[in-house]
């Protein structure tokens, strides 16, 4: 077996954004969100489904999969690669649009339902050693939950460093396979969810038509493009700052600590700019 990487922005949308495997996030969303019994999720309406861009591998400005459940509630998830300015405040924002959009003109407020958020972050973004976290509007000081219909929910994948002999609760399946799955070549042992099973069949592309892999792999050049260009201009910020504290006659150790250019490039700086 050869597993795409989920993090990737058409494997995503295809593993949980697939109507005729539903029970992918079905189980997702029960195991992320801890729900049992009759508070389990047996069927949901995946609203944005999964479909090929209009331009190969073109990418979707929020990458997400969204759902209604049979009561209405709706289910934002979304795959977030790199931490991004303003990111906290979006999450806020999008919600809350998704949330009021629920409404047409005319209609009450008690038809609005719960939007549920779950965020996969491919970075650390709050304290704490925990890789799985739900935040809630609380009263400040009695901890009343009575602002019910937004619930923000967290996954950081470094947080999570689980062999796979150590898994031992479904979420941490999920996460495993999430962060995991493009470096496996089996489908782990003893797995009994159905939703995670099929999750690990539609990740491996030798299932995947010919588009697909293209879309795929195109996407996977396009976001090592991103990134190296991302560095580039890092590094020339970083230049300009270390060459305003060498006009400054700052030493060499000060300058790599605060740019994270080494001394030998530092030095390198400081020798042409006294040329």
């Amino acid at each position: 077996m050869q597993f795409a990487d989920i993090k990737n922005d058409i494997a995503f949308r295809k593993i949980f954004g697939n109507e005729n495997k539903t029970e992918i996030l079905i189980s997702f969303l029960n195991a992320v969100l801890k729900l049992e019994g009759n508070k389990k999720i047996t069927w949901v309406e995946i609203t944005n489904p999964y479909q090929l861009p209009i331009v190969l591998g073109a990418k979707s400005t929020i990458l997400d999969v969204k759902a209604k459940d049979k009561i209405g509630n709706e289910y934002i998830v979304e795959m977030q690669v790199t931490d991004k300015i303003g990111f906290a405040k979006r999450v806020v924002y999008y919600s809350a649009k998704s949330y009021s959009a629920q409404l047409n003109a005319g209609e009450n407020y008690y038809q609005l339902k719960p939007t549920i958020f779950i965020g996969i972050l491919n970075f650390v973004f709050l304290e704490g050693e925990n890789y799985l976290s739900r935040h809630l509007i609380l009263d400040a000081e009695t901890g009343e939950h009575k602002l019910k219909d937004l619930d923000f929910n967290f996954i950081e994948l470094p947080k999570f460093n689980k062999t796979e002999q150590e898994l031992q609760t479904l979420v941490e399946k999920w996460v495993y396979f999430i962060k995991n799955a493009e470096n496996l070549t089996v489908i782990p042992a003893g797995l009994e969810d159905e939703g995670l099973k099929s999750a690990y069949t539609e990740a491996d592309r030798h299932n995947w038509k010919k588009e697909d892999l293209e879309a795929y792999e195109y996407s996977r050049i396009r976001e090592t493009d991103e990134v190296a260009e991302k560095m580039l201009v890092i590094e020339k910020r970083n230049i300009e700052f270390a060459k305003s504290m060498l006009a400054d006659n700052e030493p060499n150790e000060k300058i790599a600590k605060h740019t994270k250019l080494t001394v030998e490039q530092i030095e390198q700086l400081r020798n042409e700019m006294n040329q």
